[in-house]
């Protein structure tokens, strides 16, 4: 398909704090006990996409992810990590790799995505519109539980901090308006008239989110980058930008075709009439930009434009984003539960992962959609229910766990009820410790008796 694959990993994400650190960048995070990079380069590899760019905020960080791949996807990817300065931005950290771009197209991929949508399918789309840019777009999380098992906890009714505006043609396959906004949705968006002229009507959507998933032309990608050297974001910068120009393109294009300038005009004009009966011969109904960049009568395309594309997933498919401490847990939940498709493992009839290498007391129970990862031990009379632990963890007696999530080589003592809450890795819970709502960091311990509610608790950084 000759499409580079670039996949933007992040680094120690500030709104991931304290599940990130030096020791755990964003990119090893795990969801359902493998790092949520794995779950992209799986789907990129079932796609057939394999030599892939990742691009990791900071040295340390990006040699740790480097690390870890070239162990896990040996013989089956080719990875180049590259790393990038923090805080550069998506488009900062293209920006920053440009001179290892050299294919036609460019495929980029958030690396933080959990999703069943095929990447293909959107490289697929981009190609077949000739477009600058195609965006994936899908169901964005509701309220309350929805039924592509996207949705944030059952136990919680919280919007979305921020929505997409997105305004499509009436095919439903260009993109002619997007903006973010806050909580509140504003009462008025403003859309140049030229857009709305050559489109004729559009759908205004407020219930789809921008997946972080795009396919660029390389040409243009790289000319608005080097052109507007303040963009810093690729979907707040660089695709509200083309989407604006697309009807009055100041990016070089390989495009308008030219009339060769020989005096023969009646040749001219049966190039112009055999031009038009192509694109309406390419297309049953030709794209408002073909239609808006004929001159009059039909003659050579005047004008020049680009074509702005989205691939919207169907609603049963899953695309979440792992950008906030919420949403980890979220998808943590959703992979053993709903969406346990993704999790690559096989459920017992009970619905639920235990190695065969845990142990588990006397009296203990292991509910449905929870996984006890390889080596974790448990005491006598415990209960988990909803959650995911770790591997090599030691958990006493008479512990509780409920819809929470326990990494790697955790110690949790005698009596400890833990509820709601995120617990890091090498972390050690004292004797009758109790958690509701918190968060503690790689290393951390909790003294005997402390009761805890919504506190995030870590070791200060050196």
């Amino acid at each position: 398909m000759d499409f580079q694959v670039v996949v933007l990993a992040g680094g120690t994400s500030k709104n991931l704090v304290p599940l990130v650190s030096k020791e755990v960048p964003k990119a090893l995070l795990p969801v359902g006990n493998r790092p949520v990079i794995s779950y992209v380069l799986e789907l990129l590899e079932l796609s057939n996409l394999k030599d892939l760019i990742v691009v990791v905020e900071g040295q340390d960080a990006a040699v740790r992810v480097g690390s870890w791949i070239s162990g896990a996807y040996v013989d089956r990817l080719h990875v180049e990590v590259a790393a990038v300065p923090e805080d550069v931005g998506t488009a900062g950290a293209l920006r920053a790799i440009a001179h290892h771009l050299t294919a036609k197209d460019i495929l980029v991929v958030s690396g933080d995505i959990v999703s069943d949508v095929p990447p293909g399918a959107v490289a697929a789309a981009h190609r077949r519109h000739d477009a600058v840019v195609t965006a994936m777009l899908c169901s964005a999380p509701v309220s309350g539980p929805s039924e592509s098992g996207s949705s944030v906890g059952k136990d919680k009714a919280k919007k979305p901090g921020h929505y997409n505006i997105i305004g499509l043609d009436p095919t439903k396959q260009f993109l002619v308006y997007i903006a973010t906004v806050g909580a509140e949705l504003e009462k008025d968006i403003r859309i140049q008239k030229s857009i709305l002229r050559a489109v004729g009507q559009m759908e205004i959507r407020s219930d789809l989110m921008d997946a972080h998933l795009y396919a660029f032309k390389r040409s243009v990608l790289q000319e608005v980058l080097d052109q507007k050297d303040t963009f810093q974001s690729l979907k707040q910068d660089v695709l509200p930008y083309l989407v604006r120009c697309q009807l009055s393109s100041e990016v070089l294009l390989n495009g308008a075709p030219q009339t060769e300038e020989n005096g023969n005009e009646k040749a001219s004009s049966q190039n112009n009439q055999l031009m038009l009966s192509q694109i309406l011969a390419n297309s049953s109904t030709p794209s408002f930009h073909e239609l808006y960049a004929l001159g009059p009568n039909g003659s050579t395309p005047v004008r020049r434009t680009h074509k702005c594309c989205v691939y919207i997933a169907g609603k049963s498919k899953y695309c979440v984003r792992l950008n906030s401490i919420q949403a980890f847990s979220d998808i943590n939940r959703d992979v053993i539960g709903d969406a346990s498709h993704l999790s690559g493992y096989s459920f017992s009839a009970q619905n639920n992962i235990i190695h065969p290498s845990a142990e588990l007391g006397s009296k203990t129970t292991v509910g449905p959609h929870c996984m006890l990862g390889e080596g974790s031990q448990m005491g006598d009379k415990c209960s988990v229910k909803r959650s995911v632990i770790g591997r090599h963890c030691r958990i006493g007696s008479n512990v509780k766990v409920v819809n929470s999530v326990v990494m790697n080589h955790v110690t949790i003592g005698d009596g400890c009820s833990i509820q709601n809450s995120i617990i890091c890795s090498n972390v050690q819970l004292q004797d009758r410790v109790v958690l509701k709502d918190c968060q503690v960091g790689a290393g951390f311990v909790v003294t005997a008796g402390s009761e805890c509610k919504g506190e995030a608790l870590a070791k200060k950084e050196k």
